[in-house]
């Protein structure tokens, strides 16, 4: 449980309130220990993501299209920003779990199984 800051049992036979198709990259670990924008430390062993609009403590499923291989995030943090269209940035830890670290980005299904209270951590 410490590694997905919730229990991640609670969610496998989870259905989806609703589903997001795109494109997810990954944080390099040049992140690591940095502060997200909920006011946690961005681990990198951790199961947590990035979403644009998403509430914080938003527990997302994410399939990856080529091998319906899948793991349980939580979201954390604010992105991914630019010009591509990206629609999640995984921590590492979630990327390996996908088979994505080699290739840095993966076609993926993100299902929101529950909406977050999108509190924020107190910063230290």
């Amino acid at each position: 449980m410490q590694q997905h800051g919730f229990d991640p049992r609670r969610y496998y036979e989870s259905r989806a309130l609703y589903k997001i198709d795109g494109v997810a990259s990954y944080y390099g670990d040049e992140f690591a220990g940095r502060l997200t924008a909920n006011g946690e430390r961005y681990d990198p062993n951790a199961y947590t993501a990035a979403h644009r609009t998403l509430p914080f403590g938003t527990i997302v499923r994410v399939t990856r299209r080529t091998t319906g291989d899948w793991v349980l995030v939580r979201i954390n943090d604010r992105g991914p920003f630019g010009r591509k269209k990206r629609i999640l940035d995984l921590s590492k830890q979630a990327a390996r779990r996908l088979g994505m670290l080699h290739d840095g980005v993966a076609k993926v299904r993100a299902e929101v199984l529950e909406e977050g209270d999108n509190k924020y951590k107190r910063r230290r």
